[in-house]
Protein backbone atom coordinates (compact mmCIF):
# COMPACT_ATOMS: atom_id res chain seq x y z
CA UNK A 1 0.00 0.00 0.00
CA UNK A 2 1.24 3.62 -0.89
CA UNK A 3 1.34 6.09 1.99
CA UNK A 4 1.41 9.79 2.12
CA UNK A 5 2.99 11.66 4.52
CA UNK A 6 0.30 14.07 6.01
CA UNK A 7 2.89 16.78 6.27
CA UNK A 8 2.18 20.25 4.12
CA UNK A 9 5.12 19.86 1.38
CA UNK A 10 5.17 21.10 -1.67
CA UNK A 11 2.98 19.10 -4.44
CA UNK A 12 6.58 18.00 -6.07
CA UNK A 13 7.65 16.60 -2.48
CA UNK A 14 4.24 14.64 -2.53
CA UNK A 15 4.71 13.26 -6.10
CA UNK A 16 8.13 12.34 -5.06
CA UNK A 17 7.16 10.17 -2.12
CA UNK A 18 4.42 8.50 -3.86
CA UNK A 19 6.54 7.76 -6.91
CA UNK A 20 9.27 6.26 -4.20
CA UNK A 21 7.33 4.15 -2.32
CA UNK A 22 5.84 2.76 -5.64
CA UNK A 23 9.32 2.09 -6.54
CA UNK A 24 10.02 0.72 -2.65
CA UNK A 25 6.66 -1.71 -3.24
CA UNK A 26 7.66 -3.12 -6.63
CA UNK A 27 11.23 -3.78 -5.29
CA UNK A 28 9.94 -5.78 -2.76
CA UNK A 29 9.33 -8.42 -5.50
CA UNK A 30 13.51 -9.67 -5.20
CA UNK A 31 13.71 -12.38 -2.92
CA UNK A 32 17.52 -11.10 -2.62
CA UNK A 33 17.93 -8.72 -0.35
CA UNK A 34 21.17 -7.33 -1.97
CA UNK A 35 19.15 -6.54 -5.12
CA UNK A 36 15.92 -4.95 -3.94
CA UNK A 37 16.29 -2.09 -6.53
CA UNK A 38 12.84 -0.89 -7.68
CA UNK A 39 12.09 1.50 -10.90
CA UNK A 40 9.13 4.03 -11.62
CA UNK A 41 8.81 5.93 -14.84
CA UNK A 42 6.71 8.54 -14.65
CA UNK A 43 5.24 11.32 -17.37
CA UNK A 44 4.84 14.88 -17.89
CA UNK A 45 0.84 14.37 -16.49
CA UNK A 46 2.25 12.19 -13.45
CA UNK A 47 0.77 8.68 -14.90
CA UNK A 48 3.07 5.68 -14.58
CA UNK A 49 4.74 4.63 -17.63
CA UNK A 50 6.97 1.68 -16.81
CA UNK A 51 7.91 -0.15 -14.39
CA UNK A 52 11.37 -2.01 -13.34
CA UNK A 53 12.99 -4.10 -10.55
CA UNK A 54 16.49 -5.90 -10.40
CA UNK A 55 16.39 -9.05 -8.83
CA UNK A 56 14.28 -12.61 -8.73
CA UNK A 57 10.19 -12.17 -9.33
CA UNK A 58 8.67 -14.02 -6.61
CA UNK A 59 8.19 -18.00 -7.14
CA UNK A 60 12.09 -18.51 -8.69
CA UNK A 61 14.09 -20.63 -6.01
CA UNK A 62 16.95 -18.52 -4.56
CA UNK A 63 19.63 -21.83 -4.42
CA UNK A 64 22.34 -22.85 -7.04
CA UNK A 65 19.53 -23.54 -9.63
CA UNK A 66 18.21 -20.04 -9.93
CA UNK A 67 20.60 -18.32 -12.06
CA UNK A 68 19.64 -21.28 -15.09
CA UNK A 69 15.82 -20.53 -13.70
CA UNK A 70 16.13 -16.73 -14.66
CA UNK A 71 18.18 -17.65 -18.07
CA UNK A 72 15.25 -20.26 -18.96
CA UNK A 73 12.06 -17.20 -17.58
CA UNK A 74 13.77 -13.94 -18.35
CA UNK A 75 16.78 -14.41 -20.47
CA UNK A 76 17.02 -10.61 -21.16
CA UNK A 77 16.41 -9.69 -16.88
CA UNK A 78 18.96 -7.06 -15.61
CA UNK A 79 18.94 -4.01 -13.75
CA UNK A 80 15.53 -1.78 -12.33
CA UNK A 81 16.40 0.85 -14.66
CA UNK A 82 16.94 -1.70 -17.78
CA UNK A 83 14.13 -3.55 -17.25
CA UNK A 84 11.99 -0.53 -17.05
CA UNK A 85 13.12 0.53 -20.40
CA UNK A 86 12.61 -2.96 -21.70
CA UNK A 87 9.13 -3.20 -20.46
CA UNK A 88 8.36 0.14 -22.41
CA UNK A 89 9.77 -0.49 -25.62
CA UNK A 90 7.74 -4.38 -25.35
CA UNK A 91 4.67 -2.26 -24.78
CA UNK A 92 5.41 0.62 -27.43
CA UNK A 93 5.90 3.18 -24.83
CA UNK A 94 8.40 5.67 -25.13
CA UNK A 95 10.28 7.54 -21.99
CA UNK A 96 11.46 10.69 -23.46
CA UNK A 97 11.07 13.38 -21.44
CA UNK A 98 9.90 11.34 -18.05
CA UNK A 99 10.89 11.28 -14.77
CA UNK A 100 12.76 7.78 -13.45
CA UNK A 101 11.88 7.29 -9.49
CA UNK A 102 14.48 4.74 -8.57
CA UNK A 103 15.26 3.18 -4.75
CA UNK A 104 18.83 3.14 -5.55
CA UNK A 105 21.26 5.55 -7.73
CA UNK A 106 21.82 4.04 -11.49
CA UNK A 107 25.19 2.04 -12.13
CA UNK A 108 27.27 3.68 -14.58
CA UNK A 109 25.52 1.00 -17.25
CA UNK A 110 22.24 1.63 -16.39
CA UNK A 111 22.58 5.65 -16.33
CA UNK A 112 23.82 4.68 -20.44
CA UNK A 113 20.41 3.10 -20.92
CA UNK A 114 18.46 5.87 -19.50
CA UNK A 115 20.23 8.64 -21.23
CA UNK A 116 19.44 6.41 -25.08
CA UNK A 117 15.76 6.34 -23.55
CA UNK A 118 15.54 10.08 -22.92
CA UNK A 119 14.42 10.21 -19.56
CA UNK A 120 14.81 13.40 -18.36
CA UNK A 121 14.86 13.12 -14.59
CA UNK A 122 16.18 10.85 -12.39
CA UNK A 123 15.28 10.85 -8.44
CA UNK A 124 16.58 8.40 -5.87
CA UNK A 125 15.87 8.73 -1.64
CA UNK A 126 18.22 11.38 0.36
CA UNK A 127 20.81 9.43 2.54
CA UNK A 128 21.46 6.94 1.05
CA UNK A 129 24.82 5.21 2.57
CA UNK A 130 26.85 4.24 -0.45
CA UNK A 131 29.27 1.19 -0.47
CA UNK A 132 32.93 2.46 -0.50
CA UNK A 133 32.89 -0.37 -3.22
CA UNK A 134 29.89 1.25 -5.12
CA UNK A 135 31.30 4.67 -5.04
CA UNK A 136 33.60 5.07 -7.85
CA UNK A 137 30.48 3.83 -10.52
CA UNK A 138 28.46 6.06 -8.56
CA UNK A 139 30.42 9.22 -9.01
CA UNK A 140 30.67 7.81 -12.98
CA UNK A 141 27.13 7.31 -13.83
CA UNK A 142 25.95 11.32 -11.88
CA UNK A 143 28.58 12.84 -14.12
CA UNK A 144 27.35 10.53 -17.15
CA UNK A 145 23.61 11.68 -16.55
CA UNK A 146 24.40 15.17 -15.75
CA UNK A 147 26.55 15.56 -18.48
CA UNK A 148 23.55 14.19 -20.46
CA UNK A 149 21.15 17.10 -19.60
CA UNK A 150 19.72 14.49 -16.86
CA UNK A 151 18.23 16.02 -13.82
CA UNK A 152 19.73 14.25 -10.93
CA UNK A 153 18.25 14.59 -7.65
CA UNK A 154 17.53 13.39 -4.05
CA UNK A 155 13.94 13.29 -2.65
Amino acid sequence: MITQSPDTGNVSDKWDRRFLELAKHISGWSKDPSTKVGCVVVGEDREIRSTGFNGFPRGIEDDSGRLEDREQKYPLICHAEENAIMHAARIGVSLKGNSAYVTWPPCSRCSRSLIQAGVNEVVYPKDLDIPERWKEDFDIAMGMMKEAGINVREA
